[in-house]
C-alpha cells in the first residue's frame, strides 16, 4: 500500500454499503485489517481499543458466521456487547423497528450492527439514532463487510487486485454479497465476470461494469479466483420456476473435482454457508485450492478494523 494511502484521513461514521466508499477508503480499511489479522495470531489476541464502548448487534434475520464474527471482533477489542434477536424481543408483540432502535438508543449505545430482510434499513437507522451504524446485510442490497473480507482474502493470494480476474458464480439475482463485491472489486481495478443461469442473472448487473457468462467451463478457464454463491432458496419463493432442480443446477454450474484438475490455477471462495453438492462438491470445498476457512478468520480481522475506524480510531 502506498504511503499516501497509509496516511489517508478516514472520515466515515457509518458503513452502510461500499457504494459510499472510495477506492482509497477501501484500501485503507484493508490496510488496517492486516494489522488486526496479526493481532489474531498472538497468544492473547486482544486489544483494548473499544473499551468503554457499547455495541448492539441487531439481527432481524438468521445468521451464524456474520453474527459470531462481529461479536468475536467486538469482544477481542474489549467492547460491551448486547445481542438482540427479533425472535425473542418485543417485535413479536408488534413493536416497530423505529421504536425498537429508539429504545435501544436511549440506553446510550455507541454503535449498532444491523441485519434485516428489507433493503435500506441501515440507512433508516442513521436517521433515528446518533450511533455509528454498520450494515451486516440488508435484503438483497449490500453486505459490505463480507465483500471487504473477500477482497482481503483475495489480496492474500494476489497482493494487487488490479487486472485480476474474479469470477462470481451462482445466484446473482438474490445475493447481497455479489452487489458489494461488484462495487468493491471494480473500484480496486479487478476484472469481474458473473456466471450463472439466465433466470438468476438480472439485467442491472452490467451497470456495474462487469461481464456476464452462462458457461462455467469458459469462466473457470479464465479466472484467477472463483467465488461460488449460495442458492438463496429462502428469497426465491418457488425456486423450480428459476431452474428445474438443484441437481441440474449442480451439473451445469457446480464446481467439481474434475475442474480442479482441468483448470489448475484458480482459487476457490465461498461466503457461506455452503450447500455441498449444489454450489460445489464436498471434495472441492475441502481441497487445498479452497480458501473458505481463511475467509472466516479474515472476517474477524476485517470487522475489527471497521469497528475501530468507525469508533474514531487512528492507525493501530
Amino acid at each position: 500500500m502506498s504511503d499516501s494511502v497509509s496516511d489517508y484521513e478516514f472520515n466515515h461514521k457509518h458503513l452502510l454499503g461500499l457504494a459510499d466508499y472510495s477506492k482509497e477508503d477501501i484500501l485503507y480499511v484493508l490496510d488496517q485489517a492486516r494489522s488486526f489479522r496479526e493481532i489474531l495470531d498472538r497468544p492473547v489476541p486482544k486489544v483494548p481499543t473499544l473499551r468503554d464502548k457499547t455495541i448492539v448487534n441487531l439481527f432481524y434475520e438468521n445468521s451464524t458466521r456474520t453474527r459470531l464474527s462481529f461479536e468475536l471482533a467486538q469482544k477481542r477489542m474489549g467492547a460491551d456487547v448486547v445481542n438482540f434477536s427479533s425472535s425473542n424481543s418485543s417485535t413479536k408483540k408488534g413493536e416497530s423497528l423505529k421504536d425498537t432502535i429508539r429504545n435501544i438508543s436511549s440506553m446510550k449505545i455507541d454503535m449498532v450492527v444491523v441485519r434485516h430482510e428489507s433493503p435500506g434499513v441501515p440507512h433508516f437507522l442513521t436517521q433515528c439514532v446518533d450511533a455509528a451504524t454498520l450494515n451486516a446485510g440488508d435484503g438483497a442490497h449490500e453486505h459490505p463487510t463480507q465483500a471487504l473480507l473477500d477482497m482481503f482474502t483475495m489480496q492474500q493470494i494476489h497482493q494487487n487486485l488490479k487486472g485480476k480476474k474474479i469470477a462470481i458464480i451462482g445466484d446473482i439475482a438474490y445475493s447481497r454479497v455479489v452487489r458489494s463485491n461488484m462495487i468493491g472489486l471494480k473500484k480496486l481495478g479487478a476484472e469481474v465476470v458473473l456466471c450463472g443461469p439466465k433466470t438468476l442473472m438480472p439485467p442491472f448487473v452490467k451497470e456495474y461494469g462487469v461481464e456476464v457468462s452462462y458457461d462455467l467451463e469458459e469462466t473457470l478457464a479464465w479466472c484467477d479466483v472463483a467465488m461460488a454463491l449460495r442458492i438463496q432458496l429462502e428469497r426465491q419463493g418457488n425456486a423450480t420456476e428459476l431452474f428445474p432442480s438443484l441437481r441440474e443446477y449442480h451439473e451445469r454450474f457446480g464446481i467439481k473435482l474434475e475442474h480442479l484438475d482441468k483448470y489448475p490455477d484458480f482459487k476457490i471462495m465461498h461466503p457461506g454457508p455452503i450447500n455441498r453438492g449444489v454450489e460445489m462438491e464436498s471434495e472441492v470445498a475441502d481441497s487445498e485450492r479452497a480458501v473458505i476457512l481463511d475467509q472466516v478468520t479474515n472476517g474477524v480481522a476485517v470487522r475489527m478494523a471497521v469497528l475501530y475506524l468507525l469508533s474514531g480510531g487512528n492507525r493501530v
